[in-house]
This record gives structure tokens, C-alpha cells and sequence, in this order.
């Protein structure tokens, strides 16, 4: 990066850091820490929604996940508009009127101890290693950029945001989430412009959208049918998503801390209920655009030459093993093969009116074999990254967009865009510290402690739980970094190993009077249990079953082995 683009990222980050620590003024007690005494106003609830949800894996993977697989992804949404209408009816009420720090608490009032805390440390596990990944995700643009260890910069990366997260409590995270929105928004917009300003003079928007829908990738809509069958390994499509997707937005908005502590620091039901509304209408069409820019990408390096793989330290790191003359080689066939792509895409963009020409539909004939040179290119690079001499990282996904950013955007633009991911980043890992630490305390700590603690021992005791849920998902980032996939699929695999059962808990609690606490304790080990098992058997082959669907099965299983036990007389434990 230039230093113009030095100057714009530090003074952006610098910015959120002061701006955090000035609003991080609080009530020094666990009301003002956790849920900002409860005085939010809506659109700031939204924002801060929002900004949990939307990870520097958001805005860094989701759009190589479209450059790679298509707008397809978008469909993982359509389940979250009607999850949030069902939360606004029967989990919200219940929250506010509880008067809760932590959604588990009201599974004690409803169950009993042990039931609350399964819950708790669900949450906790799996909410800890998800932040860790998120961590991993702007860790990753500075050691690629600066070639910096990737140890040192997780550290890094996550000392800096541990500084204003421990200091402030929700109300810093809060406002510091409505400056990063806007901020993320005016980056992401200033990208989608420029890949569209810097495709050739005789190519258009609907030029480039033409191209990529050809290539396959504005499939907005499938159906997960393959042939005659529906595919139920089949990760992104109107089915999963529609009912996959309700089930885990309604785990996520309605049971993880981290959402859940977002809409009770609001100050009256109607304004959490306005917040979580306007997610639900706003989440979907952002998530389409992001997902469009990363379409947009694909179209621009139809008609320039594109890396052979994006992720070049990975390149070098192959330039000094055994494979150094057989990439020297390849190399040197590919940017051949690209140059006469290159040319093809012109001929094919001036001739546009002659499709039914031989040499026209010649011309489309040899992009396919080039394309299909090309992945195989890229096979070999990921097989020879893949030896056990070698020990690289054979994941391209989440640089597609940081290589673009970072090759073609003027000046001051890169920095405002590795800024953006920066901010992103830092919006969700700090909202879920303080879930993180809220958990710890209310759910455990002061629950299980003997001794009773002041308001200010709480308060200090908060900070500490903060910042030591810092230091466990920087441990986390670190072995995240070679974990493969995209890494917005991973995040979202790693909560739906978790999700459906936390789900299936709240929902015997809420709509199911006669299950008990034993019951629907036993029910909820036995189906995690078996929710683990199933995606194990899937990594392996042996099972065919998208993650999503993991989210139903979690859910169902803990319902229906409820309803059985309670049958054959575990004890009703009353609220």
C-alpha cells in the first residue's frame, strides 16, 4: 500500500478507537456495562444488529464466495424476514418483561439450573471459536499485505479493539457500530462504482452482468434439485435457505447473547421491536448487493488477465520448494491462455450482434476450454500446496476480493477499504466480547460464587471476563488461519453445530408448558450428540446433508425427545 493509504487506515481506525473510548462513558455497574441502562434508541439498535451480524468475513469472503459459486448464497437469508416477525411476538415480550441480562437466565425461571448453564456453555463454545474466526479474518489482509507473522498479527489485530471493548461495555460497541456502518457502507459503495468504472470503455454494467449470468454466476434462485431428486447436501437454495435459514436466524437473533444483548439495551419493547424488524427488510438487500460486487469482480477479470491464484504469498511460498520450475512453467501457460482470453472477451463484447456467426459461437466454444484450463491450473497449484512438504494454504477464497482491492483501486481507496474490513470486524468481535463476558458473569460466576459481590466488584469483574475472552479467540484466530473453506462458511457451519439445539431448548420452553427440565435436558445432550455425529459422517462422505439443515435437526430432535420423555414421566420441574 502507498502511504497515502497508510494514513487514511490508520486515522480511520484511530478514529473508532477515541471515538469508542469518548462514548464508553457508563454507569460502572453491570445495567450500564452489558445493556447501556437499557436507553437505546431503535435505529441504533438496528445498526448495532447489523454490524454484530456483518463480520470482516462478510465484506472480505462473500465476495469470492460469489466470484467462485454465484449469488447463490444470498438465498442462506430468506428464512431471517419471517424469523424476526416470530421473535417480535414471543421471545422479545418475554425478555423485557424478565427484565434479563442474559437470554439464559429465563431458562432457569423456566427449567432449572442445570438446563440454563447447558445452555450458557453452549453459547460460549461455540460463540468463542466463531470470534476467533472472525479475528482470522482481517488478520489474514495484514500478514498478506505486510508479511507480517500471522501470530503476531491476530495479536495485534485484536489488541487494539480488546482496548475500547474492555473500556466502554455495549454503549462504546453501540455507537462505535453507527460510525463503522456508515463508514463500511460508503466503502462498499465507492468499490461497487469503481469495478464498474474500471471495465473497458465498450463494456457496461449490463454488459458485465450479461457476462456473468453466461458464466453461471446470477443464479439468485435454485431449487436444489439435482435431475430428479432433491439435494440434501446441496448448501445454498430456496429450501435451505427459506427453512434452514429460519431455523438458524431464529437461534442466532433469538438465543445467542450476542444478538440478544444487542435489543435489550433498548428502552422499550416498541424500539427493540422496530430494530429487529428493519433487519429483517435491510439484511437480505445488502447481503445481495455485497454478493453483486463480488459478481461484478468476476465480470472485470473476464476482460483482464486474473491471478492464477489470488492468495500470492501462497505463490511465493511454492516458489522456493521443489515445485519452483514446474510453477515457472505453469505460470507461463497461463498468462498465454489469459492473453487470448483477454482477446476473446473483446471480439465477443464488439460482435455482440452476430451470435449466430460461426466464428462468434467459435470464439464462446474456446473460452469454455480456456476456462476449464484455467481450473485445471488451479487444481494443480492447490495439489502441490496441499503436499506434506510443502504445508501451504490451498484456500483462494478469501483473497479474491483483497487482491482487487488491492491491484487496481487509485490511492487512499485501498486504505479505505481495508478499513471497512477492519471496522467490520471489529463491530461483531465487539459486540460478542460483551456477550461473551455477560455470560460469564451472570450465568456463572455470580450464579455458582458463594460471596456476594458489589457493584463495583461486578463491574471489574466484567472487564477482566472481557479481556480474557479477548486473549481465548486470538488463540482461536491463530488456528483458524489454514482452516479451509471460505470463511463465512465456516462461521456458519460452526454455529449450526449449535444453533438448532439452543433453538429447540427455547422453543419447548416458550410453547411446550408440560416438558420439564429433566426431560428436555437429557433431550438436548442426546441431539447434540447426534448433530455432531451427522456432520462428522458428512465430512467423511458417508452422509449427504447440508449444514443448514443441521439447524432443523438440532431444533426438532431436542422438541420431539422432549414431548417422549415428558410422556413416559420425567418429573415437570415448574418455573
Amino acid at each position: 500500500m502507498s502511504k497515502i493509504d497508510w494514513i487514511v487506515l490508520a486515522v480511520t481506525l484511530i478514529a473508532i478507537i477515541s471515538y469508542g473510548l469518548y462514548k464508553s462513558s457508563a454507569t460502572k455497574n453491570l445495567d450500564g456495562y452489558f445493556l447501556s441502562n437499557r436507553s437505546m434508541p431503535w435505529y441504533l439498535i438496528l445498526l448495532s444488529i447489523m454490524g454484530t451480524q456483518a463480520s470482516a468475513v462478510t465484506f472480505l469472503s462473500a465476495p469470492g464466495q460469489a466470484y467462485t459459486d454465484g449469488m447463490r448464497f444470498v438465498q442462506y437469508y430468506f428464512g431471517l424476514p419471517l424469523a424476526m416477525v416470530v421473535l417480535c411476538i414471543t421471545f422479545l415480550p418475554v425478555f423485557h418483561k424478565l427484565k434479563i441480562y442474559t437470554a439464559y437466565e429465563f431458562l432457569e425461571k423456566r427449567f432449572d439450573l442445570k438446563t440454563r448453564t447447558l445452555t450458557s456453555f453452549l453459547f460460549l463454545l461455540q460463540r468463542g471459536l466463531s470470534t476467533g474466526i472472525s479475528i482470522s479474518a482481517p488478520s489474514i489482509i495484514l500478514s498478506s499485505l505486510l508479511g507480517w507473522n500471522i501470530l503476531w498479527t491476530n495479536i495485534f489485530m485484536g489488541g487494539l479493539l480488546i482496548i475500547y471493548t474492555v473500556t466502554g461495555g455495549a454503549k462504546a460497541v453501540a455507537y462505535t457500530q453507527q460510525l463503522q456502518f456508515i463508514i463500511i457502507f460508503l466503502g462498499m459503495g465507492v468499490a461497487g462504482y469503481m469495478v464498474v468504472h474500471l471495465l473497458p470503455a465498450h463494456v457496461g454494467l449490463f454488459d458485465a452482468l450479461h457476462v456473468s449470468g453466461k458464466a453461471g454466476k446470477l443464479n439468485i434462485i435454485t431449487s436444489g434439485v439435482d435431475g430428479k431428486h432433491f439435494n440434501w447436501n446441496d448448501r445454498y437454495n430456496m429450501w435451505s435457505g427459506v427453512i434452514g435459514g429460519f431455523f438458524l436466524a431464529l437461534s442466532y437473533f433469538g438465543t445467542d447473547q450476542s444478538q440478544v444483548g444487542r435489543y435489550l439495551t433498548a428502552k422499550s419493547e416498541t424500539e427493540s421491536k422496530l430494530g429487529l424488524l428493519m433487519n429483517g427488510l435491510v439484511k437480505v438487500p445488502m447481503q445481495f448487493l455485497i454478493l453483486l460486487i463480488g459478481v461484478l469482480v468476476f465480470a472485470f477479470y473476464q476482460y483482464t488477465s486474473e491471478p492464477v491464484f489470488f492468495n500470492q504469498s501462497q505463490l511465493k511460498l511454492l516458489e522456493n520448494t521443489k515445485y519452483k520450475d514446474s510453477l515457472n512453467d505453469l505460470q507461463n501457460q497461463y498468462n498465454a491462455a489469459q492473453e487470448r482470453k483477454v482477446a476473446a472477451m473483446n471480439f465477443l463484447s464488439a460482435n455482440s450482434s452476430q451470435q449466430n456467426s460461426a466464428l462468434y459461437q467459435q470464439t464462446e466454444l474456446s473460452l469454455h476450454a480456456m476456462n476449464d484450463q484455467k481450473i485445471a491450473f488451479r487444481k494443480t497449484i492447490k495439489r502441490w500446496l496441499n503436499d506434506k512438504d510443502v504445508k501451504g494454504d490451498d484456500n483462494d477464497t478469501n483473497y479474491i476480493f483483497l487482491r482487487f482491492v488491492v491491484d487496481y483501486l487509485p490511492k487512499g481507496l485501498i486504505g479505505l477499504l481495508i478499513a471497512v474490513i477492519f471496522l467490520a470486524a471489529w463491530g461483531s468481535i465487539a459486540a460478542a466480547l460483551n456477550s461473551l463476558a455477560s455470560c460469564t458473569i451472570v450465568d456463572f460466576h455470580k450464579r455458582f460464587s458463594k460471596k456476594e459481590l458489589s457493584e463495583k466488584r461486578e463491574y471489574n469483574l466484567s472487564k477482566w471476563y472481557t479481556f480474557l475472552w479477548g486473549v481465548f479467540c486470538i488463540i482461536v484466530a491463530q488456528l483458524a488461519y489454514n482452516i479451509g473453506n471460505s470463511l463465512i462458511e465456516a462461521v456458519n457451519v460452526l454455529g449450526s453445530l449449535f444453533y438448532g439445539v439452543i433453538l429447540g431448548i427455547f422453543l419447548v420452553a416458550f410453547y411446550m408448558k408440560r416438558v420439564g427440565g429433566n426431560a428436555v435436558f437429557i433431550s438436548a445432550l442426546i441431539t447434540e450428540i447426534f448433530v455432531i455425529t451427522i456432520h462428522i459422517l458428512n465430512q467423511k462422505g458417508i452422509v449427504n446433508l447440508s449444514f443448514l439443515w443441521l439447524n432443523v435437526v438440532g431444533a426438532i430432535g431436542v422438541i420431539i425427545l422432549s414431548c417422549l420423555f415428558a410422556a413416559v414421566g420425567f418429573k415437570k420441574i415448574n418455573a
